[in-house]
């Protein structure tokens, strides 16, 4: 008698849910009719009421990524599509910030995202079936002063995310990079809230903190950035076609403010870029002593990439 196969699980888990883009894409694709499960370090409730199962899940807790990914496998087969979106960003000079918070960004952003993938691939290879989205930035693919521990961290993204695409395609999984530019969300606020609390008042980074973190606050509120930027749907509308997408592309660009600073560090050589951003963020420098003047202060316009 010929062995029945088990259906494919198209089964969504999504990371991070608890705002932003996580949870408007949850919602998109929860009304599209996919099956999500939602996740976030406290249950939602209200996403249980629109639709989506809801897990318990912090990427910086491993019994809590297994026992989310054992249970979609003992429902479903297999997690058919993972979307990891849990990530923060924290703001401010790197000499002062403390290396064990550089660590837990790096244990949330990337070592987390890394984990949870590497427990969903043996269910998507049994089935032969997969796609993991990981949510990068256009901060991935360049750096804006202030913001090192958060562009470490996407680099780091996209470096694994480029690995993983070729080693997993024989196993019919694709690997798909989204890289949002601004997004209007709690994101800036909550990087510079981060760098009020970690960096040293008075010290000799504070004229450079101070203007980094102005600069974050108002790209959010106004300026050209702000125009070309985007919401948090505008997002989960491109994850939502990447999913539907036969062979989807390795990487999807959102934002005009992502397009636009893309293209302008891909034309500028690396003198050029550091230039460019003289001109918007002051230098951090010695005071001036007699004989000699610190470099002048400059208006910062531009933020950590979202």
């Amino acid at each position: 008698m010929a062995k029945t196969q088990s259906p494919v699980s198209k089964v969504v888990l999504i990371t991070g849910c608890s705002s932003g883009i996580g949870r408007a894409t949850a919602l998109r694709l929860a009304r599209a009719g996919h099956t999500v499960y939602a996740s976030a370090r406290e249950p939602l409730s209200d996403l249980t009421d629109a639709g989506c199962r809801t897990l318990a899940i912090d990427v910086t807790d491993d019994a809590s990524m297994v026992r989310a990914v054992q249970q979609i496998e003992a429902e479903h087969g297999a997690v058919g599509v993972l979307i990891n979106n849990a990530g923060y960003s924290q703001t401010g000079a790197l000499e002062e910030i403390p290396i064990e918070l550089l660590r837990k960004q790096f244990e949330t952003n990337v070592f987390g995202l890394m984990r949870l993938t590497q427990l969903v691939l043996p269910g998507m290879r049994r089935q032969g079936f997969g796609k993991i989205v990981n949510l990068s930035s256009m901060g991935g693919k360049l750096t804006f002063p202030g913001g090192g521990a958060y562009h470490a961290t996407k680099h780091a993204v996209e470096a694994l995310s480029d690995a993983l695409r070729f080693e997993v395609r024989g196993f019919g999984i694709d690997v798909v990079l989204i890289e949002p530019g601004l997004i209007r969300t709690g994101f800036g606020g909550a990087a510079v809230e981060a760098m009020d609390g970690n960096q040293a008042a008075g010290g000799v980074y504070a004229e450079f903190n101070q203007s980094v973190g102005r600069a974050t606050r108002e790209v959010y509120e106004k300026g050209v950035l702000a125009r070309l930027g985007g919401e948090p749907d505008d997002v989960a509308r491109v994850i939502e076609r990447a999913l539907r997408a036969r062979r989807p592309r390795a990487r999807y660009t959102v934002t005009a403010s992502a397009r636009l600073l893309l293209a302008q560090r891909r034309f500028m050589s690396d003198r050029a870029w550091d230039a460019f951003l003289r001109s918007q963020f002051p230098t951090p420098a010695q005071p001036a002593v007699a004989g000699r003047l610190a470099p002048a202060e400059t208006p910062a316009t531009l933020p950590s990439a979202t």
